[in-house]
């Protein structure tokens, strides 16, 4: 790294990069050195340029950002997520945080952000020692007595110095000052501490020097070296001549990290030669023992038991010396000296620690996470230990979350909490997940750790009805603001993706806008109507609601609200017919009329529907005589008994109309009725056109039309049948025209429209003889009986369709029909006879004149044309025959044989039929025009009207 500002050199700063691969998720631990006690602010390393590598491989489009999962509650470094810059954020002393172990590091954990990209990376960043710290004696003088009689060699243990600082900054070696006498030899304990003992050179000799004053120096070996001194104040002393001896001079014992207090760890047992005093033995431990080992231990000065006092620790401590002297009591005694190595036995005693960091900052314990986050979305960084070593150390991890979340280890003991499945706030919004942790001692040590899970809201539900399809009712003439009714809509989703707000969707009634007519709270769903609804008008509105929630983006949902708009009756009946002058009407009626017929038809609507708008005629006043009568139903005025007898030629009849509604609204009319004793001054009757006549004249007509067709079929094929037996016959292998040119006595003659005769039937039989007198004129139908004349009419014109001359049958054929036959079945039981042959028709003709008897049938059958439609207004070119003038059979027909006849005929009666039936199509659509005119206007007078109209 670059050597800017407070960044380290790059010469001493080392970066080892462990990649480990899992899953999707990078896994790198990243090594970094730091020396102790550099100042704050101090940047070690920059993570960005550190994983260059890695996050090259990810989107470039990605801004990715760093934090740290720090550890502890100390955080001596600090990373910044821009770049991932690891500085010094406090000073760092390396002999507090890691006292005399050589591997001193800080380690935490860095993850990159967004979390769709997650990378994890360990760090450690090991932390160097510097030499800051001076060998240190615990005593500044040393006193030490000294028998005269030592011999040369004899060895006094002396204090040690301490240097807080490792390696090469760690107590090195000992100076003493130069003297003749004596000397130091340094030695190494097993945990690599140096101590040093004062060895003797020279006999000593009280008598010559009694004291010595010699300085002790320890050094380290940093650079510069510091160094640390202690004065030795030596006193010879008269001898005793044997020292106490131990069995070993030294000696190992194991004790378990878990043995109780009082434990006893040695019996010493040192044994003196000498007698008395001087062979009585004191058990010590030596004045250079350490304070750590004065409170873990104790001796027992008597006896020599060394027994635990305080617990020990295998994770913090390994082994321990102890330095034991025996001494006698006597002058001048010279202690004897014995190592006791004590090495802690580790044992299943720590349970492992659990350490999880949350990536999402907030409540401790408490993580967050969007709803809508994928699959092994990164939760919360999990780390365990265990001091124990061996089996004891090895832990296992477990995650108890439903299901919905997974444990997968990364490196060492670092493990990852993701999600497994994709959640729903909706179904479940917080999860309690359990991290487990068990070692593998005998027996086994377990730690549980419990964090919640809160799932965070989106927006993926939309507003629900609750109903797709809403009703309401009301009635017409409500006031403007009127409360309708009350649509809910529901959201599952929080905050202000669960507020919902309610619209309606623009659309056009009549022209108009929605929103003219109705309104919506948006907050509460409340509908309201905006005007004045009238039934006659709208009676039903049909309307979309939306109901968008706050989300973004929202989502909607819609309902539909039907809207029917009740009746009520505010609509009077209106008199269309006949026509009004201040409610009044003058008609006229025939003074000779007979009982019930009728005088006029009111045609009268009311706007209004159901009972409202169902209206009932009666008379009120002015019928006192009972003259006349009224249909209440169709409204009808008859007369109800014979007018001649009446003194008075002009009548006044009071009626009156009124619906049936609740609140009954009425019309009345005045009646001017005049008696007329001409009926040629008589003006035509308003049209009432009965809808059963009606139906049974269309039936009539299709059956005449069909029952045509047949017959010009059947005649067809009997003509074709004719003529082929004619030419294989040779006797009568002539055409109808060398028959007629065959005939020399008389003239030339021509099948004429007379030689198939049309003729009324009497009583429903069809007579054989000739008719020597034509049928007499028929009365003219009386007034007022127009459905019964038409289907008269057409009776007796289907009947002389079917009528055969008598010319044309044999002497003794009689065909009867009963009258109450149909015409239809009277038409087809003669096509049965004429295709079986039992008549053949004949042309009958006298000469070139045709009998009166037949031309007289064909003007019948012209009168009875349903062209005319019975009023009298049918045109001049309406008969089919008129006297003294040509018929159109007659032109069809001159000039032809019997055969060409016969098809000339067919023709004749196809444009016939033709004819009518075009003349039918056309009745018929006058009578559906004037009954839709009727309906529209009852329709449109049947609305309701607040006051009637006067009588």
């Amino acid at each position: 790294m670059g050597a800017k500002g407070n960044m380290i050199p790059s010469a001493q700063l080392q970066v080892f990069i462990l990649i480990a691969v899992l899953n999707s998720v990078s896994c790198k631990t990243l090594k970094y050195q730091v020396y102790e006690e550099q100042r704050v602010g101090t940047v070690i390393a920059r993570l960005k340029d550190d994983v260059a590598e890695v996050l090259s491989k990810l989107p470039s489009s990605v801004s990715f950002r760093f934090r740290a999962m720090q550890r502890g509650s100390t955080a001596f470094l600090s990373v910044r997520e821009e770049d991932g810059e690891i500085s010094i954020a406090s000073k760092i002393d390396r002999e507090k945080l890691c006292e005399k172990n050589l591997n001193c590091s800080i380690e935490f954990d860095v993850v990159t952000l967004p979390t769709e990209y997650l990378q994890l990376f360990h760090v450690a960043v090991q932390v160097l020692d510097i030499n800051d710290n001076s060998p240190h004696f615990s005593r500044a003088i040393v006193p030490i007595e000294i028998s005269e009689s030592a011999s040369v060699g004899t060895r006094i243990p002396l204090d040690g110095a301490s240097d807080a600082d490792v390696g090469h900054n760690s107590l090195h070696t000992y100076f003493l000052s130069p003297n003749n006498f004596f000397k130091i030899d340094i030695k190494t304990r097993t945990d690599g501490a140096k101590y040093v003992e004062l060895v003797v050179m020279r006999d000593l000799d009280r008598e010559v020097q009694s004291s010595y004053q010699l300085q002790l120096t320890a050094s380290d070996n940093g650079v510069p070296p510091k160094s640390g001194s202690t004065l030795l104040k030596i006193s010879i002393a008269d001898s005793n001549d044997n020292s106490p001896a131990f069995e070993e001079p030294a000696y190992v014992i194991n004790l378990l990290e878990n043995d109780p207090l009082g434990t006893l760890l040695i019996d010493l047992n040192a044994t003196d030669p000498d007698e008395g005093t001087n062979g009585k033995i004191g058990y010590s431990f030596s004045s250079h023992i350490s304070p750590k080992i004065l409170e873990m231990f104790n001796i027992n000065p008597e006896n020599g038991h060394i027994t635990l006092i305080k617990k020990v620790d295998y994770e913090s401590t390994l082994s321990y010396e102890l330095d034991v002297q025996a001494q006698d009591l006597g002058p001048n005694s010279i202690p004897g000296l014995c190592k006791i190595v004590v090495k802690v036995v580790d044992v299943n005693d720590n349970k492992p620690e659990i350490n999880i960091n949350l990536m999402t900052p907030g409540k401790e314990e408490v993580a967050y996470i969007s709803e809508g986050a994928p699959v092994d979305t990164f939760i919360a960084l999990v780390r365990i230990d265990d001091s124990d070593s061996g089996l004891n150390g090895e832990v296992e991890c477990r995650l108890h979350g439903q299901g919905h979340f997974r444990l997968q280890k990364t490196y060492e003991k670092n493990y990852m909490i993701l999600t497994n499945i994709s959640l729903d706030r909706e179904k479940r919004s917080e999860y309690s997940l359990t991290v487990i942790a068990e070692d593998r001692g005998s027996p086994s040590l377990s730690t549980i750790k419990h964090f919640t899970v809160q799932v965070l809201d989106e927006n993926d539900n939309p507003p629900h009805f609750e109903k797709y399809r809403y009703e309401v009712f009301k009635s017409e003439n409500n006031s403007p603001g009127a409360y309708l009714m009350t649509v809910v809509a529901l959201d599952a989703d929080l905050g202000t993706n669960g507020q919902v707000t309610y619209a309606i969707i623009d659309a056009q009634v009549q022209g108009s806008s929605i929103s003219t007519y109705v309104t919506i709270d948006p907050s509460n769903g409340a509908i309201y109507a905006l005007r004045t609804f009238d039934h006659e008008d709208v009676s039903h509105i049909t309307f979309t609601i939306q109901a968008r929630d706050g989300g973004n983006p929202s989502l909607s949902a819609n309902t539909t609200v039907l809207l029917t708009v009740l009746d009520e009756n505010d609509n009077p009946p209106i008199i269309h017919a006949p026509s009004l002058q201040n409610h009044t009407a003058e008609l006229s009626v025939w003074k000779y009329a007979s009982p019930g017929e009728l005088i006029t038809a009111l045609k009268v609507t009311d706007s209004d529907s159901g009972a409202n708008g169902e209206v009932s005629c009666s008379i009120v006043s002015g019928n006192e005589e009972g003259l006349f009568m009224m249909d209440a139903g169709r409204c009808e005025l008859r007369t109800n008994a014979s007018l001649e007898q009446v003194a008075r030629y002009v009548m006044e009849v009071r009626l009156v109309v009124e619906d049936r509604g609740t609140n009954q609204l009425t019309a009345g009319a005045l009646l001017k009725i005049t008696l007329q004793e001409n009926m040629d001054l008589l003006p035509p009757l308003f049209p009432t056109g009965s809808s059963h006549t009606s139906h049974d004249l269309s039936h009539i007509i299709v059956s005449l039309v069909a029952v045509c067709a047949l017959l010009l079929i059947v005649l067809v094929k009997f003509a074709i049948t004719r003529c082929t037996q004619e030419k294989k016959d040779p006797k009568h292998n002539y055409s109808c025209r060398v028959a007629e040119n065959s005939y020399q006595k008389k003239p030339t003659r021509h099948i004429h429209k007379a030689d198939i005769t049309l003729v009324p039937t009497v009583n429903g039989i069809l007579p054989v003889q000739s008719h020597p007198h034509s049928p007499s004129a028929s009365p003219m139908p009386e007034r007022g009986t127009l459905g019964s004349r038409q289907s008269h009419h057409s009776r007796q014109s289907l009947n002389s369709l079917v009528t055969i001359s008598s010319n044309h049958m044999p002497e003794n054929f009689t065909l009867e029909l009963a009258h109450t036959t149909p015409p239809v079945e009277q038409v087809s039981q003669l096509l049965s006879m004429l295709h079986q042959g039992q008549y053949q028709p004949r042309p009958s003709f006298r000469g070139n004149k045709y009998t009166r008897s037949y031309r007289y049938a064909l003007n019948e059958m012209d009168k009875f044309s349903l062209k005319d439609s019975g009023r009298g207004d049918s045109d001049a070119g309406d008969s089919d025959y008129e006297p003294g003038r040509d018929s159109p059979l007659d032109r069809l027909l001159g000039g032809r044989g019997e055969q060409t006849a016969q098809t000339s005929m067919m023709k004749f009666v196809t444009a016939k039929v033709t004819r009518k039936t075009t003349q039918y199509k056309s009745d018929r659509e006058e009578f559906q025009s004037q009954s839709q005119t009727f309906s529209s206007a009852k329709s449109r007078w049947s609305a309701p009207r607040k006051a009637s109209v006067p009588l």
